[in-house]
């Protein structure tokens, strides 16, 4: 199972120095992914806990990927609807190929009214926008020479195209993932609710001649209590889910380094 952490490109713990030791340090102690938050224009009365500063997402795993060597760089998610699909292409092209291949794109479909309001996309589209974009993602990683409106160009550099992970619920995201990603990231669900949703994913997956679905559990662990969060692993294995993504709090690189420890100790115990 995949272990990852939030780096935090959020609040006043999105800083350059803060970011790179913690990022280091995550790569240093074998973390295997680090996500990033992907906000674009959050109001004044909603921004409480950041202070409505986020750092870019996709920048910052280019920042990330250029001090560490090992960890998996991941967005969860982002939001493709405020993106031209072009421009958003080649950032993720370019991320991945400067990471030499350790990107997760996560991608969702948005859901904050006044970010839609803000880059002046259409909330009612944000749907067949998203599946627009995955469908032009996958065929300029499939082809150094593609078109779009009516223009052929080249689309380098090329590297191997990322694993797209579908943000969302079920049975829409599902829907998603089979037609146009590698997996899905649900939010929240505990095992027992998410067992059925998995089990139908990895149906609809082989039935369209996919392989295995990655799924990664956006989901708080119990580090206050190491045999709690290890069984609570060994339970997300059991039904499916590949990698947990620990939405971690810090506000120094000592606190993400316990952080990064106790999270290790645990998964080690569940013997994954």
């Amino acid at each position: 199972m995949r272990i990852g952490l939030f780096l935090r490109n959020m609040g006043q713990a999105a800083n350059a120095d803060l970011i790179a030791q913690c990022a280091q340090i995550a790569d240093e102690k074998g973390i295997d992914d680090l996500w990033v938050l992907d906000h674009i224009a959050i109001p004044k009365e909603e921004s409480e806990g950041s202070g409505g500063l986020y750092v870019d997402p996709l920048a910052t795993l280019a920042f990330a990927a250029g001090i560490t060597k090992r960890v998996k760089l991941g967005v969860s998610v982002l939001i493709l609807p405020y993106r031209p699909a072009l421009a958003t292409a080649k950032w993720i092209a370019s991320v991945q190929e400067l990471s030499k291949g350790r990107l997760s794109l996560g991608v969702g479909v948005g859901w904050m009214e006044a970010e839609f309001k803000a880059t002046g996309a259409d909330r009612k589209r944000r749907g067949a926008i998203t599946d627009e974009a995955l469908s032009f993602f996958n065929d300029a990683f499939a082809n150094d020479e593609v078109a779009l409106n009516g223009q052929k160009f080249l689309f380098l550099p090329r590297p191997k195209k990322p694993e797209i992970l579908v943000g969302g619920a079920a049975p829409h995201a599902l829907k998603r993932a089979v037609t146009y990603g590698d997996g899905w990231m649900p939010m929240g669900a505990e095992p027992e609710k998410l067992g059925p949703n998995i089990t139908q994913l990895q149906e609809q997956f082989e039935s369209a001649g996919k392989s295995t679905p990655e799924v990664i559990a956006l989901k708080p662990l119990p580090l206050d209590n190491l045999d709690e969060c290890s069984e609570l692993m060994r339970s997300y294995a059991e039904i499916g889910v590949t990698g947990i993504e620990h939405p971690a709090k810090y506000d120094s690189a000592d606190e993400f380094s316990e952080i990064c420890e106790t999270i290790l100790a645990a998964k080690k115990n569940a013997s994954l």
